[in-house]
């Protein structure tokens, strides 16, 4: 069984060298090369471009206050939605995953729709702003927070917070002194994996307008499809990758620390007292003001069109656009993001489970260094840039099969190579959970190897696959970066064609813009909170805890 499993590893790190490592590394190579051969001038020469520093600083800061502001809200709704008994409370904690799955396209158009001159809050004067994407990137990551935080603070032994406040503290002052420190491990590794998730939020950025100078990501789009100096996007994903490890490294030694107290205690929800009205008025806010409010305004703005309700807008999905000569219709478009996305969830599945297996079982010694090896491997398609993906699979297929990188056969492949990350930290947490001892037990009474695995870890296993499906259904269904590149213009998918309707002038094009972004968010929500709600309570705690 060990030498199974070890064995699958191996084929899976091996569909993540070739889908993953060789796009990549054909990238990078050409930041690194010439003619000639090895040739460093080109890391010399955009290494002392202000211009890069200036584009590093302005992607770290646009992560950091990101970061920042799903701390400051994500902690205080965690603390209402997993310690507390709401109403509805399983499903406000199903809404704030949401917006986490939505396309990054989707919720560029949301907040021009909610900051844009004749949105609810144009009167504010945010529109095109940098705040409005930092904004945008809370509403998209605040999630991550409130999910990991909540389960690992749920997971905490109250008694020391209650011998505090018999000692006389305050409740400020038992959060201060005694909770906040043991949450301290659980904020950070959620606040790294924003960062992770802010510095390629590339979708984001280019729908709300891209902040001067632009970020890491926006030059190397620009580089690769305007000016075609694949040496200085070489470089500049260089320095992303370097920023990406080092987050995956602090993030990773920190979530060791959360899971092992995830496992103590699984502790009741309490009623809401008076101590927690601050704390349930930020939720609120959070919630309702910044996650519900632009997906709000943009189910409203789809329906009104010259001032009156009509649904003009979701009847010209039928067509592909004012301006458009021919091409693919919207709905044509959203069938080939489903066809995609299905695939991509099962390639995903496929390789994710075994994974799962491999990565969850207690090992020391050299093979628990190989865990963390892979752990970190497993990760890095999160935090390259899906632009570096992309373009990577046209340079390193273009002596080889030029046409095979447009034909839009590798687009699902690519989105499973995304997915595949989110459906591994979905399943780990989980497997982690169950007591070793039950396995040992099994193999006393004389259970083999693989009846083990089909009675003990095949129904934790079961329970996890919904949620774990259900971000891989959702990424790979919004998935703007590297399908940019690979998907073909008769198959087209739906982010694709609402990126092109924004570009384009008229104001049926920009509706049609919004009702098939409504359209999407529908049916990612829709799955969301079908994993949240099917996904047994018992699981909730544990897989949280990644995610």
């Amino acid at each position: 069984m060990r030498r199974a499993s070890w064995v699958a590893g191996a084929v899976v790190l091996a569909f993540l060298a070739v889908f993953f490592g060789w796009p990549v590394a054909s990238m990078l190579w050409r930041g690194i090369s010439s003619d000639s051969g090895i040739d460093l001038t080109g890391y010399g020469e955009v290494l002392a471009s202000a211009r890069t520093w200036q584009l590093l600083a302005n992607t770290v800061g646009l992560a950091l206050a990101a970061a920042l502001g799903a701390v400051v809200l994500g902690v205080p709704t965690a603390s209402i939605l997993y310690r507390r008994r709401v109403p509805g409370g399983a499903l406000l904690r199903g809404l704030i995953t949401v917006p986490f799955v939505l396309p990054t396209v989707v919720v560029g158009v949301a907040f021009r729709a909610l900051l844009g001159p004749t949105g609810p809050l144009g009167w504010l004067g945010l529109d095109g702003t940098t705040f409005s994407v930092v904004l945008a990137l809370v509403f998209f990551n605040v999630a991550v927070v409130a999910r990991q935080v909540g389960s690992f603070w749920r997971g905490l032994d109250p008694r020391l917070a209650e011998a505090a406040r018999t000692l006389g503290a305050s409740p400020t002052r038992a959060f201060l002194t005694v909770t906040l420190p043991q949450l301290v491990p659980a904020i950070v590794a959620s606040a790294c994996l924003v960062l992770l998730f802010c510095s390629t939020a590339f979708g984001i950025v280019l729908t709300l307008g891209t902040p001067a100078p632009g970020t890491l990501e926006t030059e190397i789009y620009t580089q690769t499809t305007v000016f075609l100096d694949l040496r200085t996007a070489a470089v500049l994903s260089t320095l992303q990758l370097l920023i990406v490890v080092a987050t995956l490294v602090v993030s990773a030694r920190l979530n060791r620390r959360t899971e092992s107290r995830l496992k103590l205690r699984d502790n009741p929800e309490l009623p809401l007292g008076r101590e927690d009205v601050p704390a349930a008025v930020i939720a609120a806010f959070t919630v309702f003001g910044l996650e519900l409010l632009p997906l709000a305004t943009l189910l409203i703005r789809s329906v009104r069109v010259d001032g009156a309700w009509s649904l003009h807008n979701y009847a010209a999905l039928a067509s592909s656009g004012d301006g458009f000569s021919g091409g693919v219709t919207v709905l044509a478009a959203l069938q080939h993001s489903l066809q995609a996305a299905v695939d991509a969830t099962w390639i995903s599945l496929l390789f994710g489970i075994p994974l799962a297996l491999l990565l969850s079982r207690r090992v020391r010694g050299v093979a628990a260094a190989g865990q963390r090896v892979l752990d970190l491997a497993i990760m890095l398609p999160l935090g390259v840039s899906a632009v570096t993906l992309g373009f990577g699979y046209v340079v390193s297929l273009q002596a080889v099969a030029p046409q095979l990188a447009h034909s839009g056969t590798l687009v699902p492949l690519a989105q499973a190579v995304v997915a595949l990350p989110l459906v591994v930290r979905s399943l780990v947490p989980a497997m982690r959970a169950i007591d070793p001892r039950l396995r040992d037990a099994a193999a006393t009474l004389g259970a083999t190897p693989w009846r083990i695995l089909r009675t003990v870890d095949g129904p934790v296993l079961a329970r996890a696959l919904g949620i774990g499906a259900g971000f891989a259904f959702a990424t790979s269904l919004g998935e703007f970066g590297a399908t940019s590149f690979l998907a073909s213009p008769e198959r087209a998918t739906l982010p694709i064609l609402i990126a092109r309707l924004l570009g384009r002038p008229g104001g049926d094009n920009y509706g049609m813009a919004l009702a098939a972004s409504v359209l999407l968010a529908v049916i990612c929500g829709t799955m969301m909170l079908l994993s949240e709600y099917l996904r047994p309570r018992s699981a909730r705690t544990t897989i949280g805890g990644a995610w």
